[in-house]
């Protein structure tokens, strides 16, 4: 299986009835001079260059203590790769679906079994996976060099597909990119900034946080990673620490209180960010948006039994609706018990509301917006932060997936697994999910569960207690 792209031939496999290619670089390897800085172009090769495995993975610890690294020292910083499973190789016109992995702005990588996309290229569009960096690497600040690089490296990886997606079957005209957590934040943050102007069409954003730094913020973060590295805060200083140096020290700002899982985020430069996701996703009215997020989102990062002390009323203080929301929050939800109410006060703050709002700011605009809920339940009553993915891809049987679905594979799964994938696939090619649009007006939402629902959407007695606490009522 060959291709020609613009920096030469690349020879994939194929296998039932796909061609994949991978490890295609879309940009140069960011070493040496190159490290810590936005990325630039990948040198052409002579000949045919192999594309049958992966490339090398962003610099990352392991995602949990017992699973396997996914990068080791030695492994270098050659990580900026795409790869593309496609059902039509020699064909033309296929729509394009791009992931963008989550891992809060710290781990997430291609490789990943999970992220295998041959499902979803089965059901006749081309899918584009590919590294972006994280963690300081890719999010950290540093005086005299352009912010947000991981972001950088995500528009350099869209604009290789519009260059280079045809000759994998591909329409350039037709992308639509798809993501979750901080991969959905980022495909709202590029869907606003004119530098990602025209790169795709459409976009779907699983749980959109509400996480960025301000640049007094990222600088503190980077003294603190400094002075555990024993640098100084500056590009030279970093420069001079191999990979693994960096990620021995860089959750040195981690708080339990106030950086609970990542010190990295996407941080305010006046350029790809100026605010929250939803400040300028207004400017996107011609993207056409699908967003949602998981019920029960922050069951993902509490422990089992929620410890009493957390309440309303000692969480809602921490978060932005303030002391007072714990009042309007059982105003809002009377038949909820104080650990519900909590679970449902830390999902709103982390993922619901700020996907929720970029739904609103996107459907006010005028942009075609639609929400979903994705509120199935494992056999073990589990609904958290991550669960959706393995239905998106239709892989049941990773590791990935058996953490958030358990053993065996749960009845039902490959129904509403299909179902997702077919709602997808059709935005992709129709700009059409299956469901009513998101209004303002109206606030309909799609419901995936055993039984997928459509109606108003269960976050809507939340939604004007934020609206009050962020000063956009």
């Amino acid at each position: 299986m060959l291709a020609r792209t613009d920096r030469g031939v690349v020879r994939g496999t194929g296998t039932d009835g796909l061609a994949i290619f991978r490890g295609v670089p879309y940009a140069a390897a960011p070493d040496g001079a190159r490290r810590f800085r936005p990325p630039v172009p990948a040198e052409p090769w002579d000949g045919v260059r192999d594309a049958t495995r992966f490339g090398t993975p962003p610099p990352q610890l392991a995602a949990a203590p017992s699973a396997p690294p996914i990068w080791r020292p030695g492994d270098g910083l050659d990580c900026l790769n795409v790869n593309v499973w496609t059902p039509d190789a020699g064909g033309s016109g296929l729509p394009v679906m791009v992931w963008f992995y989550g891992g809060a702005w710290r781990i997430g990588a291609s490789p990943m079994p999970h992220y295998d996309a041959s499902r979803i290229a089965r059901a006749g569009v081309v899918v584009v996976t590919f590294d972006y960096r994280t963690g300081f690497e890719g999010f950290g600040h540093l005086p005299g060099v352009p912010d947000n690089r991981g972001l950088r490296d995500q528009i350099a990886a869209l604009e290789w597909v519009r260059g280079d997606i045809a000759a994998f079957g591909g329409d350039p005209d037709r992308v639509t990119v798809f993501g979750q957590s901080a991969g959905a934040a980022s495909i709202v943050l590029l869907s606003g900034a004119p530098a990602a102007r025209g790169l795709f069409r459409r976009a779907i954003a699983h749980s959109v946080p509400d996480g960025y730094l301000s640049p007094g913020e990222a600088s503190g973060i980077t003294r603190t990673i400094a002075d555990a590295a024993g640098v100084e805060p500056t590009w030279d200083g970093f420069a001079t620490l191999p990979p693994e140096a960096v990620l021995a020290v860089q959750d040195a700002p981690v708080d339990p209180v106030t950086r609970p899982v990542t010190a990295f985020a996407p941080v305010i430069d006046g350029d790809l960010v100026t605010g929250p996701p939803w400040s300028r996703i207004a400017d996107a009215a011609d993207v056409d948006l699908v967003c949602g997020f998981v019920h029960e989102e922050a069951r993902a990062f509490l422990s089992s039994p929620v410890p009493p002390e957390l309440t309303p009323e000692t969480v809602s203080g921490a978060v932005k609706v303030g002391a007072a929301g714990a009042r309007r929050y059982r105003e809002a939800y009377p038949r909820l018990g104080d650990v519900d109410l909590t679970v449902e006060l830390l999902s709103d703050a982390m993922f619901r509301m700020p996907t929720t709002l970029v739904a609103e700011a996107h459907a006010a605009a005028g942009g075609r917006t639609w929400l979903f809920d994705f509120a199935w339940r494992s056999p073990a009553g589990l609904n958290r932060h991550s669960i959706d993915v393995p239905f998106v891809f239709g892989l049941p049987d990773s590791r990935f997936a058996a953490r958030h679905l358990g053993t065996p594979v749960p009845d039902g799964f490959d129904a509403l697994s299909d179902a997702v994938r077919k709602a997808w696939t059709s935005f992709a090619a129709s700009g059409d999910p299956g469901w009513a649009r998101y209004e303002p007006s109206t606030r309909i939402a799609r419901v995936w569960d055993d039984e997928i629902t459509d109606g108003p959407a269960p976050v809507a007695p939340s939604l004007p207690i934020w609206m009050d606490a962020l000063g956009l009522g």
